[in-house]
């Protein structure tokens, strides 16, 4: 029998970006990995985490490991879900697994450890242990979520084009969205806000927005952060 001094509790993170991948002609979600250096499956890539300290909290073990793994903090980080299932590791381990978002030049800008790679999260490799299926579940949640929150805003500057929100749409969606159509639904969802200000380029000035920050970026129900 499994006594509960015997069960581990480790905390991981489910970490998503955006980045344009070679031959691609607009933005894939892609996501850090962390090469495992010892047994058990030592050499599979993992999802970046550690164990829960006995003075800690929660978000505190999940910001701190990711930090320790690959540099990066994010300021998008909600608690995703709790996986234990019997067999998934050697001895009892439950994963609290958290995901969190993370702009490309923050992405760019993380001075992550030697064993850290960005993979695309369309085309992962066998994974350690049950990480294949929390990415699967991270990334379903992630595609319902950008229904009906403003959860794209984790993956864009302060002030951004309707054109780039739309590209973060269609990398989580994996489809291609009307430029038309999408523009007529966020402008009368009332979440957006249009500034004064323009961004020039090659083509004909295109205006800034940012989100109402009076809306919360997703809703936690009666939960403080």
């Amino acid at each position: 029998m499994t006594r509960t001094s015997d069960i581990r509790v480790a905390v991981s993170t489910v970490i998503f970006s955006l980045r344009r991948l070679p031959g691609d002609d607009g933005a894939a979600v892609v996501l850090p990995l962390v090469k495992r250096t010892r047994d058990p499956h030592e050499g599979l890539w993992a999802l970046p985490g550690g164990w829960l300290g006995v003075d800690e909290n929660l978000d505190a073990a999940a910001s701190r490991t990711l930090a320790e793994t690959t540099g990066l903090a994010p300021s998008y980080l909600e608690q995703l879900y709790a996986f234990g299932a019997v067999d998934r590791s050697p001895g009892r381990v439950v994963s609290i697994v958290y995901w969190a978002l993370v702009r490309p030049d923050e992405a760019e800008a993380a001075h992550a450890q030697h064993n850290v790679a960005w993979f695309d999260a369309a085309s992962l490799p066998a994974l350690a242990f049950d990480h294949n299926q929390i990415v699967d579940y991270a990334l379903w949640r992630l595609r319902n979520k950008v229904g009906y929150s403003r959860i794209a805003h984790g993956l864009l500057p302060a002030e951004f084009t309707l054109a780039e929100l739309r590209e973060v749409y269609e990398a989580i969606l994996g489809k291609r969205l009307d430029p038309a159509n999408f523009r007529r639904q966020v402008e009368n969802s009332a979440t957006l806000i249009p500034t004064d200000q323009f961004r020039t380029g090659s083509h004909r000035p295109a205006r800034l927005y940012r989100y109402n920050h009076d809306v919360e970026l997703a809703d936690r129900g009666p939960l403080s952060r």
